[in-house]
């Protein structure tokens, strides 16, 4: 039966080694895998050596299949293989090269030989389509590779070192990619999990009902991003459950605060997470970091929670409060939750769809928190959100549109405040547009700051 032959050629401006070592480091495999191909990595050697073993889940529907590569032909810094061993295809075997240039960068070679199950009639069926997605993904590979390469050598520029930081929320969907995104750059990720099994690697228990976390491990920090919180969008807002999300915030940062007070050593940047409901329901005012603080439970739990994060950590610590808008990533978040409705053609408007969405892409999102970790003019308030703010109608519009589907069904006010209460009046009824003056100032580039770029980017339309 005859394979079939994919190739992918791409420069980067950046020695054959770097990239190469990139490559083998914790959290690559997860960096280089778009959300939209529903594959998740289950299990991966730390450090992807020669035999390593890559297990993997595709979800298609309902449905999982299993998936198991395997790493040979290993030569350092300029060659490896993944070959599948288990798995939906008969034959799959994605061939990488790392060619040095005369000009100090590279060239990547990525060649897939495949063979489609059922032969010839599964490749008149799906080669086509196959070939399309291969493209899409390779191109998402090279524009995640090419961008993050270059953050992590301005960290390593700008403090001379890569960093060691400590993450709480690494369960989380900005938790994960942000543990991701560090691993792969080199950085020593230590996350802070509360399960009571024994810790893998770079893991370590603490549990902030009741107080407990120990100093050991964490001498010698260079910063602490702080992302752990009850959701605030998984249940209607009864008075026990508001309770909660103000508890899980505000007890966890006060035991870092004390905790980071009685190490030896420090570190010098504490970011702690917040958000944009900071500002409450404001319209159309544009609203930078000066903005005074909204009405509301979301307004108050969000200034409560920057005032614990001011008083954290020893005297002098550079704090940042990360004033998050609506992460886009189709792996979690509001859109993911959107996405299913969208795609049967039964999305729509929330409301009279007025109210602004300030957005960000989770893509500059990392890229920012980075830029962030390093500026140390950076304190204080940070808006995380894109430039291009929309209302709720254009938001639903430019989703439907992406996905080539209609937007013709609202959800009413009425039937949401009935089904959400008061959780719908201000997360799905409310909106402030937010401009993220910080960050500009800084000369932060954002790769998707139009909705339309972010939203093909992150779902490969």
């Amino acid at each position: 039966m005859e394979k079939d032959t994919f190739t992918f050629h791409s420069r980067l401006a950046f020695p054959a080694q770097e990239v190469f070592d990139w490559h083998m480091r914790p959290g690559a495999i997860e960096r280089l895998t778009p959300a939209w191909t529903r594959i998740e990595v289950n299990r991966r050697a730390r450090r992807l050596g020669e035999g390593s073993l890559i297990e993997l889940t595709t979800r298609i529907g309902p449905f999982k299949q299993h998936r198991l590569l395997e790493r040979l032909e290993l030569q350092p810094g300029r060659r490896f293989c993944d070959i599948q061993l288990e798995g939906p295809y008969p034959y799959w075997k994605h061939d990488q090269r790392f060619i040095p240039l005369d000009s100090g960068g590279c060239r990547t070679e990525d060649r897939l030989d495949y063979l489609i199950p059922y032969g010839r009639a599964g490749m008149r069926l799906a080669g086509g389509k196959i070939r399309k997605n291969l493209e899409l993904v390779f191109e998402y590979r090279q524009a995640i590779l090419a961008r993050d390469l270059e953050t992590h050598r301005r960290i390593v520029e700008i403090a001379g070192r890569r960093f060691k930081v400590l993450v709480t929320g690494s369960s989380g969907m900005i938790g994960r990619a942000l543990v991701n995104f560090l691993a792969s750059g080199g950085h020593t990720v230590i996350r802070l999990v509360r399960s009571r099994e024994p810790a893998s690697e770079g893991a370590l228990y603490w549990d902030p009902a009741a107080g407990v976390l120990s100093r050991a491990g964490l001498e010698g920090l260079d910063a602490v991003v702080h992302l752990a919180g009850e959701n605030v969008a998984a249940g209607r807002w009864t008075k026990k459950r508001m309770a909660r999300l103000i508890a899980s915030r505000l007890d966890s940062t006060r035991l870092l605060g004390e905790t980071l007070k009685n190490l030896s050593h420090p570190p010098e940047v504490f970011l702690c997470a917040s958000a944009c409901g900071y500002y409450g329901d404001r319209g159309a005012e544009i609203l930078d970091e000066e903005g005074d603080p909204g009405e509301g439970f979301l307004a108050g739990l969000a200034s409560q929670w920057e005032a614990a994060a001011a008083s954290a950590g020893p005297p002098g610590i550079r704090v940042v409060n990360l004033r998050f808008g609506m992460v886009l990533s189709p792996s979690g978040g509001a859109l993911a939750a959107l996405l299913p409705l969208f795609r049967l053609g039964a999305g729509g408007r929330l409301g009279n769809g007025e109210q602004y969405v300030s957005w960000i892409s989770m893509e500059d999102a990392l890229h920012a928190m980075a830029q962030v970790l390093v500026e140390k003019s950076l304190r204080g308030p940070v808006n995380l959100v894109s430039p291009g703010a929309v209302t709720n109608s254009e938001f639903a519009g430019t989703l439907a549109h992406v996905l080539k589907r209609p937007a013709l069904l609202p959800a009413p006010a009425p039937a949401l405040k009935i089904a959400l209460g008061r959780m719908a009046e201000e997360m799905l009824l409310s909106g402030c547009l937010v401009r993220p003056a910080k960050l500009e100032a800084g000369g932060f580039k954002f790769a998707h700051p139009e909705l339309e770029a972010a939203l093909r980017f992150l779902l490969g339309r």
